[in-house]
C-alpha cells in the first residue's frame, strides 16, 4: 500500500538540498557555488524539471576535469532515483563534449533513457541510426527493455527472436520476456520461458526464478511456488535471500494461509542482514498485514537498535502499519519522534497520519496537526491540503473544503506535479456556485488553470454562478466552444433560465 511513497522518499537528496549553495538565474545559469565535486552540485536538484546542462558546462569553465567513472555513477544514481530527464542530459551531454570514451554500454543506457524521457519512437530511431558496429548486444538488449517496458509483446518477442539468431540470447534478456507476460497479466506464459531458458542452454539466475514464482503466486499455484522455491534452495548456483523469502510470504498472506506466511517470515528475517532497513520494512509490513502488532513492534526496535538511522522510508513504513492497525494514538507520537529526528521535512510523512485521520471521521484534527506544522514555518505541499479538502468534503462541510483547496493551489510550488482529484474539484465546486460571488469563484477556477485542463464542472460553475448574477456568459460560451466542451442539458436549462 505504501511502497509508492517508500521509493519516493530521498532523505539524503534532502539533505543535500537543504545545505546547498547553488542558484540560478531564470535561464538556470550557475551564479555561484562551493561544491568542490561535480556529484555535490547536481545531487541536490531533486527538481526533475531543472536542467543539469548548465552545471555540467560550468564545470568545464571552472578548469576542472571531466572523469568518466564520475559521470557514470552520476548517471546511476538519477536514474536510481527516477531523475531520468537529468540523467538523460548527463549522458548526452558526455557524448557530445567527446571528453572521455562512450562504450556499448553508455549507449544502450542512453537508448533506454531515451525511451523513457522522450518516448518509443525516438528509442528506435536512436537505434537505427547507429552504425552495425554500434548495435551490440547491449544495445539490443535495451531496445527490448523499452518494448517490454511498453508492454508491446509482438515487437518484444521479434526483438528477442532477432538476438537469439544473433546469439545474443542471455538470462537478462529471457528475464526480460518473463517481466513482459507478467507486465500484460500472461502469468501462465512465464514458465515456459524458464524453461525455454533451460533447454536453450542459458543458466536463469535468482531474478529468473522470482518472476516464475510470482506467476504461479499471481494464479494462486502454491504447489509450483513451493517446488520452484525447493529447486532455488537446492541450488548453490542460484540460492535465495530475504526477498525471495519475502515474496512467498506475501503469497501465503494473499492466500490466507497465516501459518505458512509466518514460517516464511521467520526465514525471510534469518535471511537478512540485521542492518538492512529494507528488509525490516517489508517484514514490518507483513505484520502489519497480518495484524501482529507485537512482531511489527519487535522488528522497529530491533531496526533502530542496529541500523544507525531511521529515514523517512521508515517512518513511512511505521507510521503506515499504525495506521493500518487504527492504531492513531501511537502513530501519533511516533510523528513527533520522526519530527525530532532531525531528517528533512517530507511532508508524504505526516500525510499518512492525515489521511488516517481523515478516513476516520478526524478531519479537524487532521487540520490542527498539519496547521501546527505551518506555524513552526514548514511548508506543506499541495497534497497536504488536498487531503483536509477531501475529508470535509466527506464531512459535507463545503466551506472549509472549499478554504482548505484554495491552501493547496497557493502552495502548488512544492509539488508541480500535484493533480487534485476531479470529484473533489467538482463538488467544492457545486457548492461555491450557490454560495460565493462570481469574482470569487472566477478566481478559484482561474487558479486551477495551470494544474488541470479546463473541464464541464468548471464550466458549468461559472456559468451558474454568473446567471445567479446576472452577468454575461458569451465569454464563457467562447472558450467552451474553444475546449470542445459541448453544451449539454443541465447546461441548456441554466442558460435558458435567464429568459
Amino acid at each position: 500500500m505504501f511502497s509508492a511513497i517508500l521509493h519516493k522518499s530521498r532523505n539524503s537528496t534532502c539533505t543535500f538540498l537543504q545545505r546547498s549553495r547553488i542558484w540560478f538565474s531564470s535561464k538556470n545559469q550557475v551564479k555561484t557555488t562551493n561544491r568542490k565535486n561535480l556529484y555535490s552540485r547536481i545531487s541536490p536538484l531533486g527538481d526533475p524539471s531543472v536542467s543539469v546542462v548548465p552545471i555540467l558546462d560550468h564545470w568545464l569553465l571552472e578548469g576542472h576535469a571531466v572523469k568518466a567513472p564520475e559521470l557514470h555513477n552520476i548517471v546511476k544514481d538519477l536514474r536510481s532515483h527516477k531523475r531520468f530527464n537529468q540523467a538523460l542530459e548527463v549522458s548526452e551531454w558526455m557524448s557530445s563534449k567527446a571528453l572521455c570514451p562512450i562504450s556499448a554500454g553508455d549507449q544502450a543506457i542512453q537508448l533506454e533513457l531515451i525511451g523513457r524521457v522522450r518516448g518509443l519512437d525516438y528509442a528506435e530511431s536512436y537505434f537505427h541510426n547507429l552504425s552495425d558496429q554500434e548495435k551490440t548486444e547491449k544495445l539490443h538488449g535495451a531496445l527490448l527493455s523499452c518494448y517490454v517496458r511498453e508492454g508491446l509483446v509482438d515487437k518484444s518477442l521479434s526483438q528477442m527472436q532477432k538476438m537469439k539468431e544473433m546469439g545474443f540470447a542471455s538470462s537478462l534478456n529471457y528475464n526480460n520476456i518473463m517481466c513482459l507476460y507478467m507486465r500484460t497479466d500472461q502469468h501462465d506464459k512465464v514458465p515456459s520461458v524458464l524453461t525455454q531458458m533451460k533447454e536453450d542452454g542459458v543458466s536463469p539466475d535468482i531474478f529468473s526464478y522470482k518472476v516464475c514464482i510470482n506467476s504461479y503466486g499471481a494464479r494462486s499455484d502454491l504447489a509450483n511456488v513451493e517446488r520452484l522455491l525447493e529447486e532455488m534452495e537446492n541450488n548453490s548456483c542460484i540460492g535465495t535471500d530475504w526477498v525471495t523469502y519475502s515474496m512467498v510470504a506475501n503469497i501465503y498472506i494473499k492466500a490466507g494461509l497465516e501459518e505458512k506466511a509466518l514460517a516464511y517470515l521467520k526465514k525471510c528475517e534469518d535471511k537478512a542482514d540485521k542492518c538492512d532497513t529494507l528488509a525490516y520494512n517489508h517484514l514490518i509490513s507483513h505484520y502489519a498485514t497480518l495484524r501482529n502488532k507485537k512482531a511489527m513492534m519487535r522488528l522497529w526496535e530491533l531496526q533502530k537498535s542496529n541500523c544507525k538511522k531511521q529515514l523517512n522510508r521508515e517512518y513511512i513504513t511505521m507510521l503506515g502499519s499504525l495506521v493500518k492497525l487504527k492504531e492513531l494514538g501511537q502513530a501519533e507520537e511516533l510523528l513527533r519522534e520522526w519530527e525530532s529526528s532531525g531528517n528533512c521535512y517530507d511532508f508524504r510523512v505526516p500525510n499518512i497520519l492525515l489521511i488516517a485521520y481523515s478516513q476516520n471521521g478526524l478531519i479537524e484534527k487532521a487540520e490542527t496537526i498539519l496547521r501546527s506544522m505551518v506555524e513552526k514555518g514548514k511548508t506543506p505541499t499541495p497534497n497536504s491540503w488536498a487531503i483536509i479538502a477531501s475529508g470535509y468534503v466527506a464531512n459535507k462541510n463545503m466551506e472549509k473544503a472549499f478554504q482548505c483547496m484554495k491552501e493547496a493551489v497557493a502552495v502548488r510550488a512544492e509539488n508541480k506535479g500535484w493533480r487534485p482529484k476531479p470529484n473533489i474539484i467538482s463538488s467544492i465546486l457545486s457548492w461555491a456556485s450557490s454560495n460565493r460571488d462570481a469574482e470569487e469563484i472566477e478566481g478559484f477556477v482561474n487558479s486551477f488553470k495551470n494544474v488541470i485542463p479546463m473541464n464541464r464542472d468548471m464550466y458549468l460553475s461559472l456559468i451558474m454562478v454568473s446567471v445567479r448574477c446576472g452577468k454575461k456568459v458569451d465569454g464563457i460560451l467562447e472558450n467552451m466552444k474553444t475546449d470542445k466542451i459541448e453544451l449539454d442539458e443541465e447546461i441548456l436549462n441554466i442558460l435558458g433560465s435567464r429568459l
